[in-house]
């Protein structure tokens, strides 16, 4: 998991498996706004989707809701490609 003061990453398992990773923006005014990228070799049907998203509404988001209207996502589907780090020009490690 990462988390700022506005925002965190975490990775969604389904059934003992890493299903999506999702991104949550907590926005003005108690708005929270998601990015949610099923990972392709999930094997995760799209008719699991929607209890993906309540399941993430009632466990991660207690202040919002998706009935209400505080609360949105945008689902991806896709694929890992690996992690990129940023590196000094001199070369000299991740920053």
């Amino acid at each position: 998991m990462l988390r700022t003061p506005s925002s965190e990453r975490l990775m969604a398992r389904l059934d003992g498996r890493e299903v999506a990773a999702v991104d949550l923006h907590y926005l003005e005014g108690g708005v929270v706004s998601g990015t949610v990228v099923i990972l392709r070799e999930s094997g995760l049907r799209e008719s699991e989707v929607p209890a993906l998203l309540s399941d993430l509404d009632e466990s991660w988001l207690p202040g919002v809701d998706l009935r209400a209207g505080n609360l949105s996502f945008t689902v991806v589907l896709g694929d890992v490609m690996g992690n990129f780090e940023a590196v000094p020009p001199d070369g000299g490690g991740s920053i």
